[in-house]
C-alpha cells in the first residue's frame, strides 16, 4: 500500500481562498462524505484502509517495552491524580531518533505514518476544496513527525475521523497518532497518552452578527447550542447555569450549517475552531468570556511510550527552530505568539 501524501509547506500552500460562505458549504459537504468513508486523502484516489491490528500482547513485547509501558502508565496515573493535563506527558530523551526495534522503526519499515485528522476545521485540519489537500496547523505538526521519521514530510496517510472516533481509533490501532484539535483531559489520559501541549485554546461561543447573545452561554438559556459528539464542549454547555440545550452533530461544519439555517442559536467550542468557522462565514462572530482552558496534544496509544517521547522531541525542535511560529502565523493569526512551554510528568 502506498502512503497518501497530502498538505504542503506553508510557503508553498499560500493561495487565494474561495469566498467564505462557499468554503463553509464545500467543507461541510466533504465532511458529510467522511461519514461514509473514514479514510480520506489529499489526492484523487485513497488507498483501501489497512486491516485493524490488535494491541500487542504482553508476551509479544520485550522486557524493555514492558518497562516503558509501565513507566508511561505510572507517570500518567500520577499526572491524572494531580489533574494537571498540561504536565502529563513523557519528556524526550534527546533529539528525535529512530532506534532499532522501536515503534518509529516499525512505522519507517511500513513506509508511511498513519494519522487520524480532521478535514473540516478551517485553519487546523481541513480538506481544501480547491486542490483536495488536507492542510492546517495540526497537519503541520504531523508533517514534522513524518519528517523526523522518514526525512520526508509527505510520507503520511491521513485518515479523516470525527471527534468521537479519536480515542477508539487509537485504541484499536487504526492510526499511529491523532492530530485533531484534541484537548488533553484527565479522563482522556486514562485511555491514551498525549504529547506535550502544542497549542492553547479556550471555549467560547459563535453567534450570528444580529444575535443579542453577546454574553455567550449566559445569554443562551433554553436556546439550542451546537457541539460535536465526543467533544468536551458538550459537557461545558450542558452544565452551564443558564441551561442551554445541546444539539450534537458529527462535524463542526455541520454546526455552522445549522447556525446558518437558524436551527441553532449558537455554536460553542474552542475559540481556535470558532475563528475558523467565522472565517468561513462573515455574518458570524465569536463572543463571550473564555469558559475553559483547552490544551491541545497529539494523542498516542499507551502501548508506545517511546513514540510519545519521540514526538515530544519533534515538538521541542518545532518550538526552538521557529517552525511553530511559522506555522502559527500562516494558519492561525498574524499577531506575535509563542508556543506553550513544554511540561512533563516524567
Amino acid at each position: 500500500m502506498n502512503p497518501v501524501t497530502s498538505g504542503r509547506p506553508a510557503a508553498e500552500s499560500r493561495r487565494r481562498r474561495p469566498r467564505p460562505r462557499a468554503v463553509a458549504l464545500a467543507v461541510a459537504a466533504v465532511a458529510a462524505a467522511a461519514t461514509v468513508s473514514a479514510t480520506v486523502a489529499g489526492c484523487a484516489a485513497a488507498p483501501a484502509p489497512r486491516s485493524v491490528a490488535t494491541a500487542p500482547s504482553a508476551a509479544a513485547r520485550s522486557a524493555a517495552e514492558d518497562r516503558a509501558v509501565h513507566q508511561s502508565r505510572t507517570g500518567n496515573q500520577a499526572a491524572t491524580a494531580a489533574c494537571d493535563p498540561a504536565a502529563a506527558s513523557l519528556a524526550p530523551l534527546g533529539p528525535p531518533q529512530v532506534t532499532d526495534g522501536s515503534f518509529m522503526a516499525k512505522i519507517r519499515q511500513r513506509g508511511y505514518l498513519i494519522a487520524g485528522v480532521d478535514q473540516s476545521t478551517y485553519h487546523f485540519g481541513y480538506l481544501n476544496p480547491l486542490d483536495g489537500q488536507i492542510e492546517g496547523f495540526d497537519i503541520d505538526m504531523i508533517r514534522a513527525v513524518a519528517q523526523a521519521i522518514f526525512g520526508n514530510p509527505d510520507k503520511v496517510q491521513y485518515r479523516a475521523i470525527s471527534d468521537e472516533q479519536r480515542i477508539p481509533d487509537i485504541l484499536n490501532d487504526s492510526v499511529d497518532i491523532v492530530a485533531h484539535t484534541m484537548t488533553i483531559t484527565c479522563d482522556r489520559l486514562k485511555q491514551v497518552d498525549f504529547s506535550s501541549v502544542y497549542f492553547d485554546a479556550h471555549q467560547r461561543v459563535l453567534i450570528p452578527n444580529n444575535s443579542a447573545a453577546g454574553g455567550g452561554l449566559a445569554d443562551l438559556g433554553g436556546k439550542k447550542v451546537c457541539a460535536t459528539k465526543g467533544s468536551d464542549s458538550v459537557n461545558t454547555i450542558a452544565d452551564f447555569p443558564s441551561h442551554p440545550k445541546v444539539v450534537q452533530v458529527q462535524f463542526w461544519t455541520d454546526c455552522l450549517v445549522l447556525l446558518q439555517e437558524g436551527q441553532v442559536a449558537a455554536v460553542s467550542t474552542d475559540d481556535a475552531i470558532l475563528y475558523g468557522l467565522a472565517a468561513q462565514d462573515p455574518f458570524t462572530k465569536v463572543v463571550g468570556p473564555e469558559l475553559t482552558d483547552e490544551p491541545y496534544g497529539l494523542a498516542i496509544s499507551k502501548q508506545h511510550p517511546e513514540f510519545v517521547r519521540f514526538v515530544n522531541a519533534v515538538l521541542a525542535k518545532e518550538r526552538s527552530d521557529g517552525a511553530w511560529e511559522t506555522s502559527y502565523h500562516h494558519w492561525v493569526g498574524s499577531q506575535d505568539a509563542a508556543p506553550p512551554p513544554a511540561r512533563y510528568a516524567g
